[in-house]
């Protein structure tokens, strides 16, 4: 291990091999960091927190601190971070509350950028991209791939579909279906995410099932029932497809258009 020796590290965290952690930073009781991470100057790691292997936290984080809740008053709540992720500069991560699960829970090879903010029992995938300051209210669920622009924020309990990309500067008011990009104020979806989909292997009939979706979806005079049932009837059960209806089926705040 190389610790600074301004760092204050509390004798009961557990500190796993070949972790550094860097000038003035404080490592709460009930810390746990796993093997090979790496935590930068003054940051700030308190609660029931849990960092997996080989991350990368810079400096002035604060991770695992209590929830913007007012009705907290105190409970044993968590935050689970996965491996390999990147946390830049800034960015704030709350643990969980008691009404909502008790758990903030990251994945494994995430990049989040510099003053970001993750709330109070948000779940977030793999491979998810947080640009500077995207900011997420309590209960937010980003799934896997999806990629959230500079300066978004997100709605309490909304939902971003696996593979979704948001551009910067939008609020979001609404769930964000898997597969589509959008922006704006309000969010309007544009379309398939192309690029993103073919850079991560997706084939050419994937891509064109969904693009038939999407116009169901958002290009027809179909209500959103209807246009389910339109792609239940029509389109080919592909993965993708399958995931898509799920989705939208399960919707409780409804959907950017």
């Amino acid at each position: 291990m190389k610790i600074h020796k301004t760092a204050i590290i509390h004798k009961k965290a557990k500190i796993g091999k070949g972790v550094s952690i860097g000038p003035y930073t404080i490592v709460g009781e009930n810390v746990e960091i796993e093997n090979n991470c790496q935590i930068g100057p003054s940051c700030f790691l308190d609660g029931w927190t849990k960092i997996g292997k080989k991350c990368k936290i810079l400096g002035q984080s604060a991770i695992g601190t209590p929830p913007q809740y007012l009705e907290y008053k105190g409970e044993k709540t968590r935050v689970v971070i996965g491996e390999n992720n990147i946390i830049r500069e800034f960015v704030t991560i709350n643990r969980g509350t008691k009404k909502g699960g008790k758990i903030t829970r990251i994945g494994n090879n995430n990049f989040v950028m510099a003053y970001s903010h993750i709330a109070h029992d948000c779940r977030i995938g793999n491979g998810v991209t947080m640009a500077n300051v995207a900011t997420l209210a309590g209960h937010v669920t980003v799934e896997d791939y999806a990629i959230i622009g500079g300066i978004v924020a997100i709605h309490q309990h909304v939902r971003i579909g696996t593979y979704a990309m948001i551009g910067g500067l939008s609020p979001v008011r609404k769930d964000v279906i898997p597969y589509t990009i959008g922006a704006g104020d309000p969010l309007r979806v544009s379309g398939i995410n192309t690029i993103g989909l073919k850079r991560h292997g997706f084939s050419n009939r994937e891509i064109s099932i969904l693009k038939e979706a999407f116009r169901l979806i958002f290009r027809s005079k179909l209500n959103l029932s209807q246009a389910i049932k339109r792609i239940e009837k029509e389109l080919e059960k592909t993965d993708s497809i399958k995931h898509l209806l799920e989705f939208l089926k399960t919707s409780k705040r409804g959907i950017c258009k």
